[in-house]
């Protein structure tokens, strides 16, 4: 079993650039394709405190209106939305087993860019 999984979308540019560079640092990540298979509620709060961040960190604003949820939603009752509408959830998710290792909007960090991690956006191959 893996210890990286990631929280993939097929058909996002971003999600298969993810999955590609993941494999090409050697790391075989377990693959949720989560539009099949949506993470529950409780998931997807284990899922957004191993990240550090809130269910609006990961909502996709477009697809969010699309599914008719509302902007002013929050907490509990956005998490519960966006797991019944995972197209909602922002993309990629990669996480490890016991910490974050990645989510679609984090930046590169200059302060490690000599890190070995192969997770880390910072590092190289």
């Amino acid at each position: 079993m893996s210890d990286v999984t990631i929280y993939h979308n097929p058909r996002c540019s971003k999600s298969r650039q993810t999955l590609e560079l993941l494999r090409s640092r050697g790391v075989e990540p377990a693959v949720i394709d989560y539009l099949k298979t949506p993470p529950s509620p409780a998931e997807l709060s284990v899922l957004l405190a191993k990240l550090g961040k809130g269910p609006r960190d990961i909502t996709r604003a477009k697809e969010a209106a699309e599914a008719g949820i509302a902007k002013d939603l929050d907490g509990e009752a956005l998490v519960a939305a966006l797991s019944a509408n995972p197209a909602a959830i922002e993309r990629p998710i990669v996480v490890r087993a016991t910490a974050p290792a990645s989510a679609a909007r984090r930046s590169r960090s200059s302060t490690c860019s000599d890190c070995s991690d192969p997770l880390c956006p910072s590092s190289r191959p």
